[in-house]
């Protein structure tokens, strides 16, 4: 278990876009930043309390629940 401060997950973003769901994540934590890629993205693999990979697809839709890390 981590010492992550805040909300942690957002299921309620899948199926918005990636830049609204952005904002949304740093105004619901803002110790996070949320950085949207393109779902299946190589990513760095070090786990950190301050980052979000917002996933979305070619159309800029999120795929995949964002979540600390």
């Amino acid at each position: 278990m981590t010492d992550c401060q805040g909300k942690r997950s957002w299921p309620e973003l899948v199926g918005v876009t990636g830049e609204a769901a952005a904002t949304t994540i740093e105004r619901e934590n803002p110790r996070v930043d949320g950085i949207v890629i393109l779902n299946g993205s190589d990513t760095t693999t070090d786990f950190r309390c301050d980052r979000v990979f917002v996933r979305v697809n070619s159309r800029g839709i999120i795929v995949q629940v964002p979540s600390i890390g």
